[in-house]
C-alpha cells in the first residue's frame, strides 16, 4: 500500500521522507480501527460459539476482584468495595492535549491539500493522524475509569516512535545528504509533537492497573500487601515494583512479616475454589483450562524474545561493516544501527521478563492448585492407613520359597493406595516438578524456532551442504530416544526407590523411642541404609545416563559443522573465513536448541510421571457423602435426612486398594449418591473374593450381618473381647470401613441445631488418642469457640485437673507431636474432653476407660456419663468394664467375632437373663482394681522453667516444648562450604578446576586456529561478520531450573570473535586453498578435545556427588537415631523428615552442579576480562562503573533471595508434618467435620511458603532485566568507543563480543551463586542435625561386659541401686534424691507411687535414659554407667505401655535379628494366647515336618480342633502374617499381646514393665497376668503398677513419694502398716478385704515354700 501511496521507494527506506509520513498515519490508524471495530457488543448469533471458543483460552482464569470476593466467602466479612472516582484533572489534561494535536495535525492536513494539489496523499496523512488523536480526546471523557488505558497507552507510544522517525529522518538527511532543514514553524511543530506525546505516555503510563479495595489500606501496599496489582505501567515496565522488597532485604535479615503478601490472584483459597469448579476429563486438561491465558501469553512472548535475539547480531554485523569501509554515511548508519541494537537488548529483556512472569505465574497457580487439591483429597478420601502392601508380601513369600524377583517393567508405575510417606512426597516432589516444568517450558517453544532461523542463515552462507551436517542428528535420533526412555525407566525407579526410603524412616523416626528401649538402633539403621542404596543405585544408573546424554550432546554439533565443512569443500566452495566464523557461530547457536530439546524430551516425559501418580491419587475412592462435610457443603442439600445413627443388614470390611481399577468405573469416587453404594460395591466384591482365594495368609476381618440402631439420647454400650470388632463396629458407624452391602444412616449436619442446643454431629475418641501438636487447650477446644464454663466443666469431669495443676503451664503446656508429652492416661482423658467439649448430639467414644485406673473410670462414670454433660446425648460407649457403667447404661451391643451377639435394651436382657453372663465374662475384676492415678507425670512436668521471665507475675508465657525451626542468617560459613567439600572429597575438585581450566584454555585456542586459518588465506579474505550472543544463554536459565544435564560449560566464552592482531606464523603452515581439510581437521581436534573436557568433569562431579550424598545420608542417620530421647521428644517428626526428604534430595540432585556452574562461570568472566584488558584497555573505563552498578545489584538480590529461599524452606516443613498428622488423624477429623478447618489452615501455610518462593523469582526477574540493561550498555559504550576510530574492524569485533561475554558471565556467576547458596542452605539444615546431643556410646570395646551378664544365678543383689540423684537438666531439682535398694534375682518387685512421684524417671535410668548426677546403679556388679548404652539394653527388656509393630512379618517383629527357631516363636504367641492350641498345634507341625506324627496324635488333633471351632474362628494369625506400619491391623490389645511375646523370646534376666494392660479386656488380662506370673520365673520383673490388684501376690513392693523411696517390703507387711502410703491407697480402693486377703495368702504360699 505504501508502495503506491509514495511511488518511486521503497516500503521501508525510512530515508525517504512520504514513508515515514505514510507509516506515521498508516500504522496508527489501523490500530484505532481495529479497537473500534473489537468493541462493538453485539456478537451476531451464529458467529458466537466460535468467538466463544477463541475467547475461552484467553479468559482471566481469576481476576482481582473475583478472588478478594471468593476469600471474603471464607471470612464471611462484608462486600469488597472499591472507589472508582477519575481525577478530573486527568481527563482534562489528556483530552485537551489530544484535541490540541487533533487541531493541529488537521491544519496541517488542510494547508497540505490546498498548497499541494499534485501530490494529495501528503494531506491525507496528517488527517489520519488527526483522527486517531479524536480517538484519544474522546475515550476518557466518555468511557472514565481510574486504572490504565490500555488502547491509549498502545497508541501513545506508537505515536511516539513515529514522531522521533519523523524528526529524526529531518536531521539525517540534513546531515548526511545536505537537505536543508525544513522551515522553523514545521521544525517546531515536530519538536513540540514528541514533547506534547511524552506527557501523555508518561501520564498514561503511571495510572495503575488494578485500585485497592476497601479491605485494603492504602499506606500498607509496598509493605503488608504485594504492589504487582496496584503497580503502573512504567514501574511493570521497569519491575521497580519489586525495589522495596530488594532493598528491605539488603538492608536486614527479613523475617515472614516483612515479606508483602501474595495478590489475592494467587493465593490459596481462591485459586483452589475457582480451580474445584473446574471439570474436565483429565488433570491435565483441568490445569490447562485454569492456566491458558498465562501459558499462551508466555508463548508468544517468547517468540517475540527470540526474535529480538537475532536481530542483535544481524546490527552488528552491518557496524562493523560500516568500520571497515569509513564514509560519512556509514559512519552516521553505524551509530543509528549501535542504538538500533542496544533498544533490541533492550526490547529482549523486557519480552524475556514479561513471558518469565506468566509463565511463574502459571507455575504458582498450579503448585497452589495441586498442594490443596492433595490436601482436599485426603480429606475426603478413604482411610488406607491399616493396609498392607501386597507387593512387600509378595515380594517376602517369593523370598520365602526361593523364587527371585521378576523385573517388572510397571513395579514403579503409580498405584492408588497411597502412604503417608508417598502422599507427603506427591506434594512436596511431584507438584513442585510439575510447577518448575511450567515455569520453564518457554524453552520447548523456542527451541525449534531458534533452529529454523539458523537453518536459514546456514542455507543461505553453505547450500545444501549444511543440511549434509544434519544427517548425524538423524543418525543419532535412535540412540537418544534410547538414552531418553531409559531415563524414564530410572525416574520412575528413583521415584519409587525414595517413597520406600522415606516410608522406612517415617516408621523410624515415629517409633524410635520403642528402637531404643529395645537397642535395636543398627538392625534399624541398616534397613534404611537398604532402601537408601536401591535409591543410589538408582541415582548411579540415572547418572550414567546424563553422562550418555552429554557425551551426545556436546559431539552432535561438532560432528555436524565438521562434516557440513567437508561437503562444502568436496563441492569444490571455498571455505573462507567469513563463511567458516558465521556458520560455526550459527552451528553453535544451534546447539543449544538442540542440546535442550531432548532434555526436555525428558523433563516432559518425568513431569507426566508425576502427573500420572497425582492423577492416580486423586481417583482414589472416597468416603461417602454423609461422611464427608466437605463434599456435603459441596453437594445439594436433601430434606427429610434420618436423625439418627444406625445399620441395616451391614456387611462391612476394612478399606482396601481396589486390585484393577479399570474393572470399576463406578467407583471413581467423583460422585456416588449416598442412597445407592451397593452399585460401587459390586464389582469390588468379586476383586475382593479373588483376593481373599489369593492371599490366605492376610489378616483380614470383616463385620457381618449387622443391624443396630442406637436409642437417642441415651448411654449404649459396644463390648466383647479382645478383636472381636468393637472398634471396627464404630469405624463402620463413622463410615470408614468399605459397606459391602446394607445401608448405614448418619446424621451429620453441622448446621441443624436442636433444643438442647446439640448440633446434628458426630464427636469421636479413638483408642490410640490422635492429638495434635498444640497446647493441650487447643487440642480440647479443637477450633470451637471457647466458652469458659464449659470448658471448666470439661476439664473437672474428664479429671484433668490433678494433672494440669502438676504440669507448670497448666493447659498452655504444648503437646509434642503424637502426645509425647503426656502419659497415656492423659493422652485418652484429653482425648475425651475434646470430645465432650463440642457440642454435638452423637457421641462415640472407643475404650476411654481401659487408659485410665480404677477410681478415676468410676469417677469419670459419675461425674461425666451420669452427668449434665452427657445429659440428651447419644453417647455410645466402647468398654470393657460393663459392671461398672451398667447402672446408667439403657442398650448395651456384645461383638463376638465380628458379628453381633447380642443386643437389647439392658430391661430386656436382663429379664432374659443374658446380662449376668456377660457382665461376669466381662469383669471378674473390675472389683479388685484400684486407684493409683494412671497418669505419669511427662518429663515437661518436672522441668522448671529456667528462663522463665521472672517479671512478669500475671501469666508468663508458656514454655514452648518444641522450638521454632533454627534459621541462619546472613551469608553461607565457609564451614558448610568445607563441610560439602570434605564429603565429596577434595581430590574430585581439585580435578574438577584444573578441568574447568583447560576448557577455558581450550576455548581460547579455538579462537587463535581460525584466526590462523582465515590469514592462511592471504590478505584478500573478507572480514569476519560477527554474531552476538544475548545475555540470557537459554540453557543456563534451564540449568537453573535444573532441567539440563550439564554440557561443558562452554556456553559462554562464545566461538564468535576471533583476533586478527600479530600471527604466530612462524611455523610454515600449508595453504588454506590448497588444503583447507587440514585446517578442518585440527579445528575437530579441538572441539574433540573440549567435548572430552566436558564429559570428564561432568563424570567427576557426578562421582563427587555420589560420594557426598552418601557419607552425608549416612551421618545424618545415625545422629538422629542416636540422639538423645530429650531431643526426640521436642523435635517433630515433620522437621526431621523435611531434613530427609527435600534437604537430602537437594544434596543428591543439584548441589555439585551449582558448584561447578559457579567455578566455570567465574573462569569465563576472569577470561573475558584477561581478553578485553589485553586487547582493549580504554574499555576498562566504562567497565569500572558498569561493575559499579553490577556490584550493587548483585549484593541486594543475594541478600534478599537467601533470605526469602531460606524462609521457603522453613514454612515448607508444617506443611508437611502437619500434613502427616492430619492423615494420621484423619478418622477423627472427619468424625468431627472439622475438615474445612483443617483446609483453611492449609491456605494459610500455602500462601506462606508460595510468597517466599513467588518473590524470590520477582527478585530474580528484575535482576535479569537490570543485568540485562547493563550489558546492553555496555556493548554500547564499546561499540561507540570502536566507531570512534581508535581499532581495526578485527579488533572492534572482538571487543564488542568480549563485552558481552563480560555482562554474561556476570549475570550468570550472580544467579549461579545464590543458586549454590539456596542448595548449600540445605546441607546447612543438614549440617545442624550432624551434632545433636548424642546418648552414651552404643558399645565401649575396653569394657564390655561377659557374655552370661545379668546372670539369674547370682546370690547377692542382681540390681542395687545406691543414693541416686538424677536431674533432667542441670539446673532443675532433682527428680529422684538418694534413692537407695537393693533387688535379688527372680523376684517380683511392683513399683507404685502417686502420679508425679518418679515411678517411669527410675525405671528410665535402669535403661539409662537419664543419667544419674551421683549414686549409681549396678546390674550384677556392674556399674551400668560404665558400659555402652547398647550392651545394656539389650540384655534387659524393656515393655513400655503403648506397643509399637513395625511392618513386615509378624516374625520380623518377634524376632528382628533372626536369633530363635520358628518353632520358640510360635510358642511365645501360643504361650501369650495370641494364638489358639489348634492353631498353635497345625503351624508348629507344618514348619517342623521332621517329627512323624504317631496315630494318638492325629486323633488327638481332630478332636482337639472340633471342640476349638466355635472359639476359633478368629482370623488365623501366622508368623508370615503381614503387619502394616505401626501394626494398624492388630487391634490395640493384640498389639500389647506381641509386645510381651516379644519379651519372652528375649529371656533376658531383669524385665522391666511399665503396666500395659490398659487395653485389653478382662479375659485377656487375667492370661496375661498368668503368663507374667509362669513365664517369667526366672527373670527380676519389676513392675510399674497402676493397679493394685497386679502387684499384690509380688514379693516385695518399692512405693516411691515425691521422689524418695518411701516403703519398701513385703505387701503383707505394707498393707498392715499403720498409716502407710500403701495401706491407705488400698483403703482408698474399696476393695481393701481382697487385697489384704491375697497378699496373706501370698505370704503363706512363701511360708510354705521355705519350709519345703
Amino acid at each position: 500500500m505504501v508502495v503506491q501511496l509514495c511511488p518511486d521507494s521503497n516500503a521501508l527506506d525510512l530515508s525517504d521522507a512520504c514513508v515515514r509520513t505514510s507509516l506515521s498515519a498508516v500504522i496508527p490508524a489501523a490500530l484505532v480501527l481495529a479497537l473500534c471495530f473489537f468493541s462493538i457488543p453485539r456478537i451476531p448469533t451464529f458467529a458466537r460459539p466460535l468467538t466463544d471458543a477463541i475467547k475461552s483460552p484467553f479468559r482471566s482464569f481469576l481476576t482481582l476482584r473475583e478472588a478478594e470476593a471468593l476469600d471474603i466467602q471464607g471470612e464471611k466479612t462484608g462486600d469488597v468495595v472499591v472507589d472508582n472516582t477519575v481525577p478530573l484533572w486527568r481527563t482534562v489534561l489528556l483530552s485537551f492535549v489530544a484535541l490540541v494535536q487533533a487541531l493541529a495535525w488537521t491544519v496541517v492536513g488542510a494547508y497540505s491539500i490546498i498548497t499541494n494539489k499534485a501530490h494529495i496523499w501528503g494531506g491525507i496523512a496528517p488527517l489520519l493522524i488527526a483522527a486517531t488523536w479524536i480517538y484519544a480526546s474522546c475515550k476518557p471523557v466518555f468511557w472514565p475509569k481510574p486504572t490504565i488505558h490500555f488502547d491509549l497507552f498502545a497508541l501513545f507510544v506508537l505515536h511516539f516512535i513515529f514522531g522521533i522517525v519523523l524528526l529524526g529522518g529531518t536531521l539525517y538527511e540534513h546531515e548526511v545528504s545536505g537537505i536543508p532543514l525544513p522551515p522553523q514553524l514545521p521544525f517546531l511543530g515536530l519538536i513540540s509533537n514528541i514533547i506534547a506525546i511524552l506527557m501523555v505516555v508518561t501520564i498514561t503510563g503511571n495510572m495503575p492497573f488494578a485500585l485497592p479495595s476497601n479491605r485494603i489500606k492504602k499506606e500498607d501496599i509496598y509493605v503488608k500487601h504485594s504492589p504487582e496489582d496496584y503497580a503502573t505501567m512504567w514501574e511493570w515496565i521497569t519491575f521497580s515494583w519489586v525495589y522495596p522488597l530488594i532493598t528491605r532485604g539488603s538492608n536486614m535479615t527479613m523475617n515472614e512479616g516483612d515479606v508483602w503478601k501474595l495478590s489475592p490472584t494467587q493465593q490459596s483459597r481462591p485459586v483452589f475454589i475457582k480451580f474445584s469448579t473446574i471439570f474436565r476429563s483429565s488433570l491435565l486438561r483441568r490445569l490447562w483450562a485454569a492456566n491458558s491465558k498465562d501459558l499462551i501469553l508466555d508463548f508468544c512472548l517468547t517468540y517475540v524474545s527470540v526474535v529480538f535475539a537475532y536481530a542483535s547480531p544481524f546490527f552488528l554485523k552491518r557496524i562493523l561493516d560500516a568500520i571497515d569501509e569509513p564514509t560519512a554515511e556509514n559512519r552516521s548508519q553505524a551509530y543509528i544501527y549501535a542504538f538500533l541494537a542496544f533498544l533490541c537488548t533492550l526490547l529482549k529483556a523486557e519480552a524475556d521478563v514479561q513471558h518469565l512472569w506468566f509463565g511463574r505465574r502459571a507455575a504458582t497457580r498450579m503448585r497452589v492448585e495441586l498442594m490443596a487439591a492433595i490436601y482436599d483429597k485426603a480429606l475426603k478420601r478413604q482411610d488406607y492407613s491399616g493396609i498392607i502392601d501386597k507387593d512387600k508380601a509378595k515380594e517376602a513369600a517369593d523370598k520365602k520359597a526361593g523364587i527371585k524377583p521378576l523385573e517388572n517393567p510397571t513395579a514403579d508405575d503409580p498405584k492408588a493406595g497411597a502412604d503417608v510417606g508417598k502422599i507427603v512426597n506427591l506434594m512436596a516432589v511431584d507438584a513442585n516438578r510439575i510447577a518448575m516444568m511450567v515455569s520453564g517450558a518457554y524453552f520447548i517453544y523456542g527451541g525449534p524456532f531458534e533452529i529454523i532461523i539458523a537453518t536459514t542463515f546456514l542455507y543461505n552462507l553453505l547450500g545444501f551442504s549444511a543440511f549434509a551436517g544434519f544427517v548425524v542428528l538423524l543418525a543419532g535420533w535412535p540412540l537418544n530416544s534410547f538414552v531418553t526412555k531409559r531415563s524414564i525407566r530410572i525416574q520412575k525407579g528413583v521415584a519409587a526407590s525414595r517413597d520406600k526410603r522415606m516410608a522406612v524412616l517415617n516408621e523410624l523416626i515415629s517409633a524410635v523411642k520403642f528402637i531404643k528401649f529395645f537397642a535395636w538402633e543398627d538392625r534399624w539403621i541398616k534397613r534404611t541404609m537398604d532402601a537408601r542404596g536401591v535409591e543410589m543405585n538408582w541415582m548411579v544408573k540415572a547418572r550414567i545416563n546424563s553422562v550418555l546424554f552429554t557425551l551426545i550432546w556436546t559431539s552432535a554439533p561438532i560432528l555436524v559443522s565438521l562434516i557440513s565443512f567437508l561437503t562444502f569443500v568436496y563441492q569444490g566452495n571455498q571455505l573462507t573465513v567469513s563463511v567458516a566464523f558465521t556458520s560455526i557461530a550459527l552451528f553453535s547457536m544451534i546447539r543449544q536448541p538442540l542440546g535442550i530439546i531432548p532434555a526436555w524430551i525428558v523433563q516432559i516425559l518425568q513431569t507426566g510421571v508425576a502427573l500420572k501418580r497425582i492423577e492416580t491419587y486423586l481417583e482414589e475412592d472416597e468416603v461417602d457423602d454423609q461422611v464427608s462435610s466437605i463434599k456435603k457443603a459441596r453437594a445439594p442439600h436433601v430434606d427429610g435426612e434420618d436423625d439418627t445413627l444406625s445399620i441395616e443388614n451391614g456387611f462391612f470390611k476394612w478399606n482396601e486398594v481396589p486390585e484393577k481399577p479399570e474393572e470399576k468405573p463406578t467407583a471413581k469416587g467423583k460422585n456416588h449418591s449416598p442412597a445407592s453404594p451397593s452399585d460401587e460395591t459390586a464389582t469390588v466384591i468379586d476383586s475382593e473374593s479373588e483376593s481373599i482365594r489369593s492371599h490366605p495368609e492376610d489378616h483380614r476381618f470383616e463385620l457381618k450381618d449387622i443391624s443396630v440402631r442406637f436409642p437417642e439420647g441415651e448411654l449404649s454400650v459396644i463390648t466383647g473381647p479382645t478383636a472381636s470388632g468393637k472398634t471396627a463396629l464404630l469405624m463402620a458407624l463413622l463410615g470408614e470401613m468399605t459397606t459391602i452391602s446394607g445401608k448405614l444412616t448418619i446424621s451429620k449436619n453441622t448446621s441443624r441445631i436442636d433444643e438442647n442446643g446439640l448440633m446434628h454431629s458426630i464427636s469421636y475418641a479413638a483408642q490410640s488418642p490422635w492429638l495434635r501438636h498444640q497446647s493441650i487447650k487447643d487440642n480440647i477446644l479443637f477450633g470451637q469457640p471457647l466458652d469458659e464454663e464449659r470448658y471448666n466443666d470439661v476439664v473437672e469431669c474428664c479429671a484433668l485437673w490433678p494433672d494440669l495443676n502438676i504440669l507448670e503451664d497448666g493447659d498452655d503446656t504444648e503437646i509434642g507431636s503424637r502426645g509425647v508429652s503426656l502419659s497415656g492416661g492423659q493422652k485418652a482423658r484429653v482425648a475425651l474432653a475434646r470430645a465432650v467439649y463440642a457440642r454435638t448430639k452423637y457421641v462415640l467414644l472407643d475404650d476411654p476407660l481401659s487408659a485410665v485406673d480404677s477410681h478415676t473410670a468410676r469417677f469419670l462414670y459419675e461425674r461425666l456419663f451420669r452427668g449434665p454433660l452427657m445429659a440428651n446425648r447419644t453417647v455410645i460407649l466402647v468398654t470393657h468394664h460393663v459392671e461398672l457403667v451398667l447402672p446408667g447404661t439403657y442398650y448395651l451391643v456384645r461383638m463376638l467375632d465380628g458379628r453381633i451377639d447380642t443386643k437389647g435394651t439392658v430391661k430386656d436382657l436382663r429379664t432374659q437373663g443374658i446380662l449376668e453372663v456377660i457382665a461376669q465374662d466381662s469383669a471378674v475384676e473390675v472389683k479388685e482394681e484400684e486407684p493409683i492415678a494412671a497418669t505419669e507425670t511427662p518429663i515437661e512436668a518436672q522441668e522448671d522453667n529456667a528462663e522463665a521471665d521472672t517479671t512478669v507475675e500475671s501469666k508468663k508465657k508458656p514454655r514452648k516444648l518444641v522450638k521454632d525451626e533454627h534459621r541462619e542468617a546472613g551469608g553461607v560459613k565457609w564451614s558448610i562450604y568445607n563441610a560439602y567439600l570434605e564429603a565429596s572429597s577434595y581430590r574430585t575438585w581439585v580435578m574438577l578446576g584444573i578441568l574447568i581450566v583447560c576448557s577455558q584454555s581450550l576455548g581460547v585456542m579455538e579462537k587463535l586456529w581460525v584466526r590462523e586459518w582465515g590469514q592462511a588465506y592471504g590478505d584478500d579474505a573478507e572480514p569476519a561478520p560477527y554474531i552476538m550472543a544475548s545475555s540470557v544463554l537459554t540453557e543456563n536459565e534451564a540449568l537453573m531450573n535444573g532441567y539440563v544435564p550439564y554440557h561443558d560449560h562452554q556456553h559462554y566464552s562464545n566461538s564468535y570473535f576471533h583476533v586478527n592482531t600479530s600471527t604466530f606464523n612462524q611455523i610454515a603452515l600449508p595453504d588454506a586453498h590448497e588444503h583447507p581439510l587440514f585446517y578442518v581437521g585440527v579445528y575437530a581436534l579441538i572441539g574433540f578435545a573440549i567435548m572430552t573436557v566436558g564429559v570428564l568433569s561432568t563424570a567427576i562431579q557426578y562421582s563427587g556427588a555420589l560420594k557426598a550424598s552418601r557419607s552425608i545420608f549416612r551421618k545424618l542417620l545415625t545422629g538422629v537415631v542416636r540422639a538423645t530421647m530429650r531431643w526426640h521428644d521436642v523435635t517433630p517428626a515433620g522437621r526431621m523428615l523435611n531434613r530427609f526428604g527435600k534437604d537430602i534430595e537437594t544434596i543428591d540432585g543439584n548441589l555439585a552442579s551449582s558448584l561447578s556452574a559457579v567455578n566455570s562461570s567465574l573462569a569465563t568472566f576472569a577470561a573475558a576480562i584477561i581478553t578485553v584488558v589485553v586487547f582493549f584497555p580504554i574499555f576498562l573505563i566504562p567497565a569500572v562503573v558498569i561493575g559499579f552498578f553490577y556490584r550493587m545489584l548483585a549484593l541486594g538480590y543475594l541478600k534478599t533471595g537467601r533470605d526469602l529461599r531460606r524462609m521457603e524452606s522453613n514454612s515448607r516443613s508444617p506443611i508437611f508434618s502437619g500434613f502427616g498428622e492430619l492423615l494420621e488423624g484423619i478418622v477423627t477429623v472427619r468424625a468431627f467435620s472439622a475438615e474445612q478447618r483443617f483446609l483453611d489452615d492449609l491456605h494459610d501455610k500455602i500462601d506462606v511458603t508460595t510468597k517466599m518462593w513467588y518473590n524470590f523469582w520477582m527478585t530474580n526477574r528484575w535482576l535479569l532485566l537490570n543485568f540485562d540493561a547493563l550489558g546492553g550498555l555496555a556493548v554500547l559504550a564499546t561499540t561507540l568507543l570502536a566507531l570512534s576510530g581508535y581499532v581495526t574492524a578485527g579488533t572492534a569485533g572482538l571487543c564488542i563480543t568480549s563485552a558481552m561475554t563480560f555482562t554474561t558471565s556476570v549475570y550468570w556467576a550472580c544467579r549461579f551463586w545464590t543458586a549454590l547458596e539456596l542448595d548449600l542452605n540445605s546441607v546447612e539444615r543438614v549440617v545442624e542435625y550432624l551434632d545433636l546431643p548424642q546418648e552414651p556410646p552404643a558399645v565401649i570395646e575396653s569394657s564390655r561386659p561377659p557374655a552370661y551378664w545379668p546372670s539369674s544365678s547370682t546370690k547377692e543383689g542382681l540390681l542395687t541401686v545406691e543414693d541416686l540423684v538424677i536431674k533432667y537438666a542441670p539446673e532443675l531439682p532433682p527428680v529422684l534424691h538418694n534413692v537407695s535398694f537393693t533387688l535379688n534375682a527372680k523376684e517380683r518387685i511392683g513399683l507404685l507411687g502417686r502420679t508425679g512421684s518418679g515411678k517411669s524417671t527410675l525405671a528410665m535410668s535402669i535403661l539409662r535414659f537419664v543419667d544419674p548426677v551421683s549414686g549409681r546403679i549396678l546390674i550384677d556388679g556392674i556399674d551400668i554407667s560404665t558400659i555402652g548404652v547398647h550392651d545394656l539394653r539389650s540384655r534387659l527388656t524393656f515393655i513400655p505401655q503403648d506397643a509399637t509393630l513395625f511392618s513386615g512379618t509378624l516374625r520380623d517383629n518377634l524376632d528382628p535379628f533372626d536369633e530363635h527357631e520358628d518353632s520358640e516363636c510360635l510358642d511365645v504367641l501360643y504361650r501369650v494366647q495370641m494364638l489358639s492350641q489348634s492353631a498353635y498345634q497345625s503351624q508348629r507341625n507344618s514348619r517342623a515336618p521332621s517329627r512323624a506324627s504317631t496315630p494318638d496324635d492325629s486323633r488327638f488333633f481332630c478332636l482337639r480342633r472340633r471342640l476349638f471351632t466355635d472359639v476359633d474362628s478368629k482370623t488365623t494369625i501366622t508368623l508370615d502374617t503381614q503387619v502394616s506400619a505401626g501394626g494398624t491391623n492388630f487391634s490395640q490389645g493384640q498389639r500389647q499381646l506381641i509386645a510381651m511375646a516379644r519379651a519372652l523370646l528375649r529371656r533376658s534376666s531383669i524385665i522391666v514393665l511399665d503396666e500395659a494392660t490398659s487395653s485389653i479386656d478382662f479375659d485377656t488380662d487375667a492370661k496375661i497376668q498368668a503368663t507374667i506370673r509362669e513365664e517369667f520365673t526366672d527373670s527380676l520383673l519389676l513392675t510399674v503398677a497402676h493397679r493394685l490388684r497386679t502387684v499384690i501376690d509380688y514379693d516385695r513392693l518399692i512405693v516411691l513419694d515425691t521422689g524418695e523411696v518411701a516403703e519398701f517390703d513385703t505387701p503383707l507387711n505394707l498393707i498392715q502398716k499403720e498409716d502407710g502410703i500403701f495401706r491407705t491407697m488400698c483403703l482408698k480402693s474399696g476393695t481393701f478385704a481382697e487385697l489384704e486377703a491375697a497378699a496373706k495368702a501370698k505370704a503363706e504360699r512363701d511360708a510354705a515354700n521355705t519350709r519345703a
